[in-house]
């Protein structure tokens, strides 16, 4: 390939070449070189005493510490908070527009509480209409091929989109956050260039300064993974008035070979139980009425952020669990943080979600069973049934050890709710090990369930060791049947709740039609009950409408396996009346 010369400008000069031209063309034209030779020493003199004098590197490095012998800079000549690149106020909003379409789990849901709480405060406007957005922010997820399959296919839809917007208008931004941002950064930026701002999990409080690159008309990438990241101090903006989400950990540390979560959202890292508190405290006095603690491995939650809760001892683990990695001491551990929590409001339901077996020593499951507020659902992730396929998914247990902790926690929380997680067609998963999973279902009768064919993600384990070499019609037809054997246990399940009296919090208005509203009860069950007036305690007459935020006392005359129906008694703001309300109507 020919180069243009021509083209090519060199970025670092000799002092030769430095020298203007009108120098050179004076020397040849001057009748008194003694001058030239003296102006030109004189530049050189200046130039010299400019190098010398000028920034050091430790300039351009902030926080790196300077030798006395060199000129100090000091804090009145640089501004660290601030980028000198970019104009000043460059990074507020303006009253531009933003909208926000969140994908996947619940820990998304609370990415775009805390990417909106950053970006309010720097003047950015909210709207729920994309045509009228100045930015659209997708917040993504990547634990699945299908999952990823639906940013791409929106983001083609955005980008059509944005070139027929009128030029009259302010271009439209388009941004990627969370766990896809970090995974396919060089595919989304580089190969199909259809956004403007890339941000992972843990760049959020960076959103500004990239909004003020892309508005420049540059693209903006922060996909940095932070070991120290749980943004404590941003106090998310929520949009539910009766039931939140609490971040209390982020990242993960199992490394089970089908996961993508360790890749894309770091290491675990728990936030200080000082802001969990406060933000709690904060909610309730907002009047919300349920509360749930999140994480990716949430129960696995350590805090070493002070030294009183440090020692030398290990977390405990369930009986029969184990970890890959070497077992952390010290931290206040979880038992000690939903203890803390349940404390601060009797009338605020406590959930959390999602945990890993192997967090739940018998304190734990003490603390669910005492505490009235604690909800007696847990969610358990068993993945597979088979022992063969759980070793290969490096879950740190077997089926027996798996049942064992089941019937550890019916005994000791008597009426638990149970749901799971599983997945089929795993590599190298036979036909007699999906038999053992559709067994397990059967033995354990879970009232809720998740369950998803095996999508493989690079840099996961399996990708990189493991071949999957199950069919994808095998993979669908092994999924329909663990979903049809779910479905028949969760209604048997569910049956038993016909003509028994239930508090449930309700939430809004019912999808299914607009004359019923719809909550969940405390093992999280979807409740659907007709809009109607009904007393405010067992023994008023005045009747009143029921609300969201309401606990209403209901009983059950209808079932499925993911919702049941009830007739109403009536609604209270306080679940404390809960125990009067079942002596009056059992």
């Amino acid at each position: 390939m020919q180069v243009n010369t021509n083209r090519l400008r060199p970025i670092f000069l000799t002092f030769e070449q430095w020298l203007p031209r009108w120098s050179l063309q004076h020397r040849l034209c001057c009748s008194k070189p003694v001058s030239v030779h003296s102006n030109e020493e004189s530049r050189a003199d200046k130039f010299k005493t400019q190098i010398a004098t000028g920034p050091r590197f430790h300039y351009f490095v902030k926080g790196a510490s300077i030798n006395k012998q060199q000129p100090v800079i000091t804090d009145d000549l640089i501004d660290t908070d601030k980028h000198a690149y970019l104009p000043e106020d460059s990074e507020s909003g303006n009253s531009r527009t933003v909208c926000f379409e969140t994908y996947g789990c619940q820990m998304n849901v609370n990415d775009t509480e805390i990417a909106w709480s950053i970006l309010q405060k720097k003047g950015y406007q909210r709207t729920s209409d994309v045509a009228e957005a100045d930015v659209v922010l997708l917040v993504t997820c990547s634990i699945r091929e299908k999952a990823e399959q639906t940013i791409w296919n929106r983001l083609r839809q955005l980008t059509a989109m944005k070139k027929r917007r009128l030029k009259t208008r302010v271009p439209m931004k388009i941004g990627v956050l969370g766990c896809m941002a970090e995974r396919l950064k060089s595919e989304l930026l580089e190969r199909e260039k259809l956004l403007d701002v890339l941000a992972g999990p843990d760049a959020y409080r960076d959103l500004p300064r990239l909004l003020s690159v892309a508005h420049g008309g540059q693209q903006a990438s922060n996909v940095l993974l932070s070991l120290e990241e749980t943004y404590a101090d941003v106090m998310p903006v929520h949009h539910s008035p009766q039931a939140r989400q609490v971040s209390i950990m982020r990242g993960c540390d199992n490394m089970c070979s089908y996961c993508i979560v360790p890749f894309t959202r770091g290491r675990e890292r728990s936030r200080p139980v000082s802001s969990i508190l406060e933000e709690v405290h904060i909610l309730s006095e907002q009047g919300v009425k349920e509360v749930t603690l999140l994480g990716q491995n949430v129960n696995s939650y350590r805090d070493t952020s002070e030294e009183q809760f440090c020692s030398s001892e290990p977390g405990q683990l369930s009986r029969g669990f184990r970890t890959v990695y070497r077992a952390r001491p010290g931290g206040l551990r979880f038992a000690d943080l939903l203890d803390r929590v349940s404390l601060i409001d009797p009338d605020m339901r406590i959930r959390f979600t999602s945990p890993h077996p192997k967090d739940f020593p018998d304190e734990v499951l003490q603390l669910i069973k005492e505490r009235a507020n604690i909800c007696k659902q847990i969610h358990l992730p068993a993945q597979s049934g088979s022992s063969t396929v759980l070793q290969a998914m490096r879950r740190g247990y077997s089926r027996e050890a798996y049942l064992e902790l089941v019937d550890n926690i019916k005994r000791i929380i008597p009426g638990v709710s149970l749901s799971s997680d599983f997945i089929s067609g795993f590599c190298g998963e036979t036909e007699e090990d999906h038999l053992q999973t559709l067994s397990l279902i059967r033995e354990v009768r879970y009232n809720v369930g998740f369950l998803f064919a095996y999508s493989m993600r690079k840099k996961t384990h399996a990708f990189h060791r493991l071949q999957d070499d199950v069919p994808a019609e095998v993979k669908q037809r092994r999924l329909e049947e663990l979903i049809c054997m779910f479905r028949e246990e969760a209604t048997k399940v569910n049956s038993a709740l016909i003509g028994r009296t239930q508090l449930v919090l309700v939430e809004g208005e019912s999808k299914r039609s607009a004359q019923d509203l719809c909550g969940r009860n405390d093992g999280n069950l979807k409740v659907i009950f007709p809009r109607q007036e009904v007393a405010g305690q067992p023994t008023d007459t005045h009747t009143s409408p029921i609300n969201p935020g309401d606990y209403v006392l209901v009983k059950v005359h209808f079932h499925s396996a993911v919702a049941v129906s009830y007739d109403v008694f009536y609604h209270t703001e306080s679940q404390q009346d809960f125990s009067l309300s079942i002596i009056l109507y059992v």
